[in-house]
């Protein structure tokens, strides 16, 4: 199955070509333009991996990977910060994202850290799995009488 990979960014001819580069590298890219926007899809859908822009006009980088982190805690957030926000992008890490990169970002690192993100969320849902199948395997069994 393919990574879901969310693109978010308000800059159109930056997502545009991204997420062409991206799609050759057989992800399946949805893409928004606005942390609002981003916030509605995450709601309906479920993506392995979020790129995520930290500087955006109205529900920016920050207050968007908060949402995320509630709605969805096992999607994993890269963030993409340019030159004066990467202190921003350093909270960001702190606040649950996957890791960072600094925009215009090198496709092949993007690349990497998307692979690295997705079996994290892997092992993580894994994890979850293995707990509930224990979880059910150890519970006492209700037993039942005849009457």
């Amino acid at each position: 199955m393919k990574t879901r990979v969310l693109l978010v960014d308000d800059e159109e001819q930056f997502v545009q070509a991204l997420s062409e580069r991206l799609a050759l590298r057989d992800y399946d890219i949805t893409t928004s333009l606005s942390g609002d926007d981003a916030l509605k899809k995450i709601k309906r859908y479920n993506y392995d991996v979020v790129i995520l822009d930290v500087a955006m006009p109205g529900i920016d980088g920050i207050y968007a990977l908060r949402e995320i982190k509630k709605m969805k805690p096992l999607t994993e957030v890269i963030m993409l910060t340019g030159q004066g926000t990467v202190e921003t992008a350093i909270e960001g890490m702190k606040l649950g994202a996957f890791d960072f990169l600094m925009k215009p970002c090198n496709t092949e690192d993007l690349d990497t850290k998307i692979k690295k993100a997705q079996a994290r969320k892997a092992e993580h849902e894994e994890r979850i799995r293995a707990a509930k199948v224990s979880d059910i395997i150890s519970s006492p069994r209700s037993v039942l009488k005849d009457d």
